[in-house]
């Protein structure tokens, strides 16, 4: 199915524009550019702009797209779902509005074998379609940016980091953190050069979420059963809710999880060793819900430090503290948030001199703050406790003044244009995807499993 709305450049203009991208890709495949500084540029047209397709307009689709609305050189040709009188109608309506000609398709292998004119696929759908798409889409010769979990399998993942390898087109996978200046200046200032937190031993992190109803599908717009079935789906109400579906999604885990466990992997530059992990389900209906809603995991690594025990959480019916990856170390402790708050801020140990952190705060990299002492409480018995210090607190000094997304993506384009590196290559995203596909299966045997070192490789 394909509705004609526009189209843009000759022949020529397009030959030489796509021409120049690939060859600037593989140019700037040894190219190494930090995003923490982001340039910009007009939005004429020019032989580096981007001709973009989305395949998958859900809330996910939806939401990057937004973001590359605001990135310079990016035009949106082609909008692919198979929900047309919602999610397709939607991302069409909203690309018309910004003067972006586009088509759409129902039929992803239809708008690959008619857009003659795309450099690379944004890809949204759920994660069982994750490997089929990307590879199809990186064997029509397009770069592909692939959201998380990479796939719900590893050897769908395995496909696609091969599938990139063999047709020398970028991958990129969908751990925005990567992309996040906080979290870069966090790796390379903190932890890298100024060493803050000394022997990391421990890491703590959480997603906690509140009780939310099923995804309703509004009255009239329904996708017939055939078509259902076509793309693997039972009903509806699968389509709308498919991370709670074995064999669709990989469960609040790979939903939530992955983005933090990544971040584990990446500060401790090191792959886990082995995991232990609790999964039930203590709210809700099982018929609805056939992943768990309740996951507690402990994985431990062998780090070029030495050994560290990390403890990740997720709850799906109790948003208590929100999210957050806090890296515990012998003279401070970091915690970081994707989401903007006070949350962001280093702690000194107590028996670590000042001074000795003085030089990163003349240097601009953090910010004391003042006035944690607690106040005087009283006990059970009435009695006056003198008030317990808390550990010195620092605010780091860098923002994000960003969506969420819009680094990562930017990151993707600029890698296009042979201008940096992929923050999250296919070989990354392959490796978490062992790390947190390996927790659902820990928690299924009831068991602690190991990790063999080649299992992180593709």
């Amino acid at each position: 199915m394909k509705e004609r709305i526009d189209s843009r450049a000759t022949a020529g203009f397009a030959q030489t524009r796509r021409s120049f991208l690939h060859s600037a890709a593989a140019a700037g495949a040894g190219l190494a550019l930090s995003p923490m500084v982001a340039g910009q540029t007009d939005n004429s047209k020019k032989p580096d702009d981007i001709n973009v397709a989305l395949l998958g307009a859900g809330t996910q689709g939806y939401v990057l797209m937004n973001d590359c609305l605001k990135i310079p050189g990016i035009r949106f040709k082609a909008v692919c779902d198979i929900w047309t009188a919602y999610n397709q109608k939607r991302a069409s309506g909203l690309l018309r509005k910004y003067y972006h000609e586009h088509n759409t398709y129902v039929d992803y292998k239809e708008m690959l074998d008619k857009e003659k004119d795309l450099d690379a696929v944004i890809i949204a759908t759920p994660d069982f379609w994750h490997a089929d798409h990307a590879v199809d889409c990186l064997k029509a010769g397009l770069h592909v940016y692939c959201e998380k979990e990479m796939s719900n399998t590893l050897e769908g993942a395995r496909r696609m980091a091969q599938a990139a390898k063999e047709t020398g087109r970028l991958l990129q996978i969908g751990h925005q953190r990567r992309s996040n200046p906080r979290y870069i200046f966090c790796y390379e200032k903190l932890l890298k050069e100024a060493k803050l937190l000394g022997q990391i031993t421990a890491v703590n992190g959480q997603w906690n979420r509140a009780v939310a109803p099923p995804r309703i599908v509004p009255k009239g717009k329904e996708i017939d059963t055939n078509t259902l079935a076509r793309y693997g789906y039972k009903s509806m109400q699968q389509l709308r809710n498919w991370r709670w579906y074995k064999g669709l999604g990989g469960g609040p885990i790979v939903d939530l999880g992955s983005h933090q466990i990544d971040i584990y992997n990446w500060f401790l530059e090191a792959q886990p060793k082995s995991v232990i992990a609790s999964g039930r389900t203590n709210y809700y209906d099982k018929k609805t819900h056939e992943w768990y809603d309740t996951v507690m995991a402990v994985y431990e690594y062998q780090t070029p430090q030495g050994p560290v025990t990390a403890f990740y959480q997720t709850l799906s019916a109790n948003s208590s503290n929100g999210y957050f990856e806090s890296f515990m170390g012998t003279e401070g402790t970091l915690v970081i948030t994707e989401y903007p708050s006070s949350r962001c801020s280093v702690y000194r140990e107590e028996w670590v001199l000042e001074a000795k952190w003085d030089k990163w705060v003349k240097k601009g990299y953090l910010k004391k703050v003042e006035g944690l002492d607690q106040p005087e409480s009283e006990d059970a018995v009435g009695e006056v406790r003198p008030p317990s210090p808390l550990p010195p607190k620092y605010d780091m000094l860098v923002k994000m003044n960003k969506p969420f997304h819009q680094p990562h993506l930017e990151n993707f384009f600029d890698a296009i244009r042979g201008k940096a590196k992929l923050n999250c290559p296919a070989e990354i995203g392959y490796e978490t995807a062992v790390a947190v596909l390996k927790v659902n299966e820990a928690a299924e045997a009831e068991r602690k499993l190991n990790f063999k070192p080649e299992e992180f490789k593709v």
